[in-house]
């Protein structure tokens, strides 16, 4: 099964989502909202390692948050 992918638009409303369940100025976050704003390779890869790095249900809390949109 292939990794979802998520553009810059999901990008910025998944930082919102972590904002709300970590914090604002929490790395993965900060990475987040970063690579939705720049949409370059290096900060996009950056913020996918650091999402994949977080807890299983702080990750699933954010995604499901994007679903309830």
């Amino acid at each position: 099964m292939s990794e979802p992918v998520i553009d810059r638009e999901a990008m910025g409303r998944l930082a919102k989502a972590l904002g709300f369940i970590l914090s604002a100025d929490h790395p993965t976050t900060v990475a987040l909202r970063t690579a939705s704003e720049s949409g370059s390779e290096k900060d996009i890869k950056a913020a996918r390692t650091l999402f994949l790095r977080l807890k299983p249900g702080d990750r699933r809390a954010a995604l499901s948050m994007l679903d309830g949109e």
